[in-house]
C-alpha cells in the first residue's frame, strides 16, 4: 500500500539555484511554480518523482511549455508520458523510509501513552 507524504523537502537555497534564476531572469515565473506543484504531487501521489503530462495541464494547471522550460534548465527529465523531477531520490523521503518514520512515530507515542496511563492509574 502507497503511503502519500504528508510534506517534502524544499531547499532553502532554492531562489539562488542557478536553474531557477535561470528561470526567474528569462521571465518564466509560471514554470518555476510548475517545479514546485510538481514536487507536491509527487510527493501526495507517491510517484518517487514522477509528473504524468496530463497532470501538468490538468491538475497543476502548468502549460507544457513550462514543463519543456523545466526539461531545458535541468530540473525534470523527460520520462514516458510525464516527467521526471532531477533528484528525487536524492532529496526526498522514500514512500517506505515515510511509512517506517510514521510506524516508528505510531508505536513510540503509543507507548509514550501507556506509561502516562500507568503513572496516573497509580496516583488513584
Amino acid at each position: 500500500m502507497s503511503h502519500s507524504l504528508s510534506w517534502v523537502r524544499l531547499d532553502t537555497a532554492l531562489p539562488d539555484h542557478p536553474k531557477m534564476m535561470e528561470l526567474y531572469e528569462s521571465g518564466d515565473y509560471r514554470a518555476a511554480l510548475l517545479y514546485v506543484w510538481g514536487l507536491t504531487y509527487a510527493g501526495k501521489q507517491s510517484t518517487d518523482g514522477y509528473v504524468p503530462k496530463r497532470i501538468v495541464t490538468t491538475r497543476l494547471e502548468g502549460r507544457i511549455r513550462d514543463a519543456s522550460r523545466l526539461v531545458s534548465v535541468g530540473l525534470w527529465h523527460e520520462s514516458s508520458g510525464g516527467y521526471l523531477i532531477n533528484g528525487w531520490d536524492e532529496y526526498q523521503v522514500s514512500d517506505d523510509a515515510a511509512r517506517k518514520r510514521k510506524d516508528r512515530a505510531q508505536k513510540a507515542a503509543a507507548a509514550r501513552w501507556a506509561s502516562d496511563q500507568s503513572k496516573s492509574s497509580g496516583r488513584n
